[in-house]
């Protein structure tokens, strides 16, 4: 009869699970006794022999057993998993005095180093950060900075277009003018982040690093600039570092100037860093031209301010003594490995 036989099936099923040695033996008598071409799957073909009274009561029996099995089973797996950890335990030594593998550290980039410790410096003296999209309108990049259309700076050598209206921004001016849009003076901030121009070569990057600051206040001179310059140069360099200023022109700046400091690497006695002057050239600054306050809508009668501009890169070249602008893009892990606190 089908019931014995079933019976048969589970008791020699139950058997075989229990002889088995190990997991793999297991999970092959699982697949002999409960798969698609076992005999409990064979018995419920046989079930096509059985009245219509029958078959519900047998396949209700079947179903049981089969449910059992997969319960034996599964408390059987866990006991040979265990038995197997235990002679693994017993077997096996673990060296905890090994050395473990060595992985690879990430460490700032050298330009975001240098950012970082302007941002630091200055802050001290009451500056804060503010950022601004990349892509500029042409207002904010040239216009509201006293750059007409006929103004060099716009010669296609110099700018990346994106379209009429809008450019890959060329210095991080802008943030200053969206800042003196939005914020009310007094002002003290500073303007980090990427710029783009048409220029490559040895000291030249498409795409480098600026850091801007900008100081809006009531009765503001030149003094105040060339003291905060002052200051600054001597907390990143040494104390030692003399600084000195040269008349120039930029659009913004009215009057404007150029900043030099003294070597730091040969200490003003002349090298090839500065091509043996004993100077150079960290920047530009100057007091902020009445014409950009006023298309910011503010009263240039009530307010003036200054504004200054380092190259992050010339801050690293000058300080580290690197003599290629190009190194910072490689990603060369001999390179970057030296600036690694």
């Amino acid at each position: 009869m089908l019931s014995e036989k079933l019976q048969a099936i589970h008791k020699e099923a139950v058997a075989a699970f229990n002889a088995a040695k190990d997991s793999k033996d297991l999970y092959e008598l699982k697949v002999k006794y409960l798969g698609k071409q076992g005999p409990l799957a064979g018995l419920m073909r046989e079930m096509a022999g059985l009245s219509k009274e029958e078959k519900p009561l047998f396949g209700k029996l079947v179903n049981e057993v089969k449910q059992g099995l997969e319960d034996h089973y599964s408390q059987r797996e866990a006991a040979l998993a265990q038995a197997e950890l235990n002679q693994k335990i017993a077997t096996e030594a673990l060296d905890l005095s090994l050395p473990g593998p060595v992985r690879a550290r990430g460490a700032r980039h050298p330009i975001q180093k240098v950012i970082n410790e302007v941002v630091e410096i200055l802050s001290r003296i009451g500056y804060s950060v503010r950022t601004g999209p990349m892509i500029e309108k042409d207002w904010y990049n040239f216009e509201a900075l006293n750059i007409p259309a006929d103004h060099p700076a716009r010669d296609m050598q110099d700018t990346f277009y994106i379209d009429e209206s809008h450019v890959l921004r060329t210095h991080t001016s802008p943030i200053q003018i969206r800042t003196m849009e939005s914020e009310k003076p007094p002002l003290r901030i500073l303007a980090p982040g990427s710029v783009f121009r048409c220029d490559s070569d040895v000291s030249h990057s498409p795409n480098f690093h600026q850091i801007e600051g900008l100081l809006i206040d009531r009765k503001v001179s030149m003094a105040d600039l060339k003291g905060t310059i002052a200051y600054f140069v001597k907390e990143y360099f040494g104390p030692e570092i003399k600084i000195r200023f040269r008349p120039s022109f930029f659009p913004f700046t009215e009057p404007s100037a150029e900043v030099d400091c003294s070597c730091p690497i040969c200490k003003g006695k002349g090298c090839r860093m500065c091509k043996h002057s004993g100077w150079i050239e960290i920047g530009g600054s100057g007091l902020v031209n009445p014409k950009v306050l006023a298309h910011c809508k503010l009263n240039p009668d009530e307010w003036q301010g200054f504004a200054f501009g380092f190259g992050m890169e010339r801050m690293a070249i000058i300080k580290y003594g690197i003599e290629d602008i190009r190194l910072f893009a490689e990603n060369d892990l001999r390179f970057l490995r030296q600036f690694e606190a």
